[in-house]
């Protein structure tokens, strides 16, 4: 039988598929649907996945499944079929890849969650089938043109700072446990507007959007399948689009260019910048924006320490990452503002 995990080095892993010319389409799903036995459900999956060349992170819990994922193009129908072939998944909409190389991701980790979003709801009686409203990306620009309506942006400030819908309000927060009693708090005024919430691919604001109903509000919609299917769907139907700037997404990308709006600055001098990269230094590793002149003064470095480490020997590197716990190491310009919210909602950047 196969192993059920990969026992090559993610260095030769990643080399490979950089290496490899097959064309592969990036995509994300979830869904939220109760699995009794995520474990032995996670075997199974992996057992389908693995032979038709998936790559990516999924995870899954008893409350559901979260992927974000590439396949080889010719195989995009085969993935298809195999989700189709699980209960529960049948009909899933699968969320392609606005700007893709097809190099997203060099390995496939299916692991078990306590939640496949961490959410720190204890209230039993909460409900995910009660959630909002699902809006098309045509019903989304209908709501977001009427002045009695709030958008709110579900997604880590670092998303946010590169790349929002125009007039959408930030929810600053480092967490999405942190972020759903701070948009209770934030909209506690504004129960009787629409309250429209999104997110990258939907699996956020779905949840978001139940927590308000949960809460008494009234009003509530999300965008069905988040920007990435907005973006899909406004470019396919001709529709306008009021998603400006970066898309940031959770792979090796950090990102997709969605129009030519340049929102952030360089987190080291100030100029403007929206691409964001790991610090070359494995010892810091600091998720961060720069720009290309920082980028060629510092090696790709978030500091001009770092820099000097990443020129030590070998054997000193890897003393200074010994015991590192990194976490969400990101640089944060934001954590200390506080979200503004106007009768129209947030600032419009443009």
């Amino acid at each position: 039988m196969a192993p059920l995990h990969n026992r090559v080095s993610r260095k030769e892993l990643k080399q490979k598929v950089l290496s490899d010319q097959t064309p592969r389409t990036t995509l994300s799903f979830y869904r939220y649907v109760e699995l009794l036995d995520p474990v032995h459900f996670r075997d199974a999956l992996y057992r389908l996945l693995r032979p038709i060349g998936v790559l990516g992170r999924i995870y899954v819990a008893t409350e559901g499944i979260n992927a974000q994922i590439s396949v080889p193009a010719e195989n995009l129908s085969a993935l298809r079929d195999c989700l189709d072939s699980i209960p529960g998944l049948q009909q899933l909409r699968l969320n392609i890849a606005v700007q893709d190389d097809g190099k997203s991701f060099f390995v496939l980790d299916v692991k078990v969650r306590k939640k496949i979003v961490a959410d720190g709801i204890e209230d039993p009686s909460f409900r995910i089938d009660q959630k909002g409203k699902y809006l098309s990306a045509e019903a989304f620009n209908q709501l977001a043109a009427d002045p009695n309506t709030i958008l709110v942006d579900m997604r880590n400030y670092y998303e946010y700072e590169v790349g929002r819908f125009k007039g959408a309000v930030e929810v600053p927060s480092d967490t999405f446990r942190e972020q759903l009693p701070m948009a209770v708090s934030l909209l506690s005024e504004k129960k009787d507007q629409n309250i429209v919430m999104y997110c990258t691919g939907g699996i956020r604001c779905e949840k978001a959007s139940a927590f308000l109903l949960h809460h008494g509000f009234q009003h509530v919609y999300h965008l069905e399948g988040g920007i990435i299917h907005y973006v899909n769907q406004v470019r396919e139907q001709g529709l306008p689009n009021y998603f400006i700037g970066k898309n940031f997404v959770f792979d090796d990308r950090l990102g997709e260019r969605i129009t030519n709006d340049v929102l952030a600055v360089c987190h080291l001098c100030g100029e403007p910048a929206d691409t964001h990269v790991n610090c070359a230094n494995d010892a810091c590793h600091l998720l961060f924006i720069q720009c290309e002149s920082c980028a060629r003064k510092l090696d790709s470095c978030c500091s001009a320490t770092c820099q000097q480490q990443m020129h030590l020997p070998v054997a000193e590197r890897k003393k200074l990452r010994q015991g590192i716990d990194r976490g969400q190491h990101i640089f944060n310009k934001s954590r200390q503002r506080i979200g503004r919210l106007s009768s129209r909602g947030g600032e419009d950047p443009v």
